[in-house]
């Protein structure tokens, strides 16, 4: 099996940033409608660094976050390429993450937060035959927690900049081949989840407009940049982020994840300072992005996602469910339902509670 090896193949990643608690305790708030259920909809799962130091997020450490204070009664666990079966033909590599994550979910307590949907890895560029053999893979490895893939296209020309730069290729979601493979999910009734950058807009919209009957997840508000050449444009980068948000929100079959806008690549800087932020800063600095995604999208189209470990580099559980309920504050009660569980349920098809 391999691990997530964030210190080795992504040298801008800080090992073990994402697990400085005491860092993180050093801003410590009273939890918000404490009473609130809560569907988080985006959490990893890993194990890197060395085996003298190992960097390790896994159940005992998620669990550590989804009961530190919030109602946390499901989550979704989202691919980041942990677990692998090397031993696998290239295609059924990514089936022991699916599979793994399945065991450790079956060791939940009822009364915990349950690990209630796994969403997987492949190419979907694959000849049909390899795609359709690699999903029924996942389907029986996930034991009815799988509900879909996320073939990431993050891409930029400059990853030296970038603490996780992503994977992708050129065209990737243009590429014919890609299509008909997110097609192909939509006819099974899985999911498509998304991850790229700002500036990636319009292959994303493009992606859309081409596979009307595949719901797609966008994650992380697509992104923006704001290191290397975007650093101090985020003005500029926010003005015509809101045209391409608005834009992208009449594909109907289009979702939004609400979170992940403390990774290090967002430029805000929170990991160096000497503290982190309170939940009023997230909502000072970021408020205007969930503002703008709500009044496109609207609750019943949004989820809000912790993105952790990734976003723990910047923020505690604690503090960023704070910040999202804040964001909240003002919005009826049918609307909070949406955001917080129902939406999540919804698109991933999820059991209740």
């Amino acid at each position: 099996m391999q691990v997530t090896d964030k210190g080795g193949r992504y040298p801008g990643w800080e090992p073990g940033i994402e697990l400085r608690d005491d860092w993180l305790g050093l801003v410590v708030e009273d939890i918000i409608d404490p009473d609130r259920e809560i569907v988080d909809p985006h959490h990893h799962l890993w194990r890197h660094g060395t085996a003298e130091n190992p960097a390790v997020y896994e159940m005992e450490a998620l669990r550590r976050d989804t009961e530190a204070g919030h109602n946390v009664v499901q989550t979704m666990f989202i691919e980041c390429r942990s677990y692998w079966d090397q031993d696998a033909p290239d295609h059924l590599k990514s089936i022991g993450e699916t599979r793994t994550v399945a065991e450790m979910a079956s060791s939940v307590p009822l009364d915990r937060a349950q690990i209630a949907g796994i969403i997987g890895q492949t190419e979907l560029v694959l000849d049909p035959t390899l795609l359709n053999e690699a999903l029924d893979a996942h389907q029986e490895a996930g034991k009815g927690l799988f509900k879909g893939i996320r073939n990431s296209g993050a891409r930029d020309p400059e990853p030296q900049h970038l603490a996780i730069p992503g994977r992708g290729v050129p065209n990737q979601y243009g590429n014919p081949d890609f299509v008909r493979g997110a097609a192909i999910l939509g006819e099974r009734g899985l999911t498509l989840d998304s991850w790229h950058y700002h500036h990636q807009h319009q292959e994303f919209l493009d992606l859309a407009r081409a596979v009307p009957h595949t719901t797609l997840i966008l994650d992380h508000f697509g992104t923006p940049l704001g290191v290397g050449r975007f650093e101090g444009k985020r003005d500029d980068i926010f003005a015509a982020w809101k045209d391409h948000m608005s834009e992208l929100a009449e594909c109907p079959n289009v979702m939004a994840k609400l979170g992940g806008l403390c990774m290090p690549d967002n430029g805000f800087g929170y990991r160096h300072r000497d503290l982190p932020p309170s939940s009023d800063e997230i909502v000072e600095t970021q408020g205007k992005w969930y503002a703008h995604m709500l009044d496109a999208f609207g609750p019943n189209r949004c989820m809000f996602e912790s993105n952790f470990p990734v976003d723990r580099t910047a923020v505690s559980y604690q503090v960023i469910w704070n910040a999202f309920k804040k964001m909240a504050a003002d919005l009826d009660e049918t609307a909070k339902e949406a955001l917080f569980s129902g939406t999540a349920r919804r698109v991933y098809s999820l059991p209740p509670a």
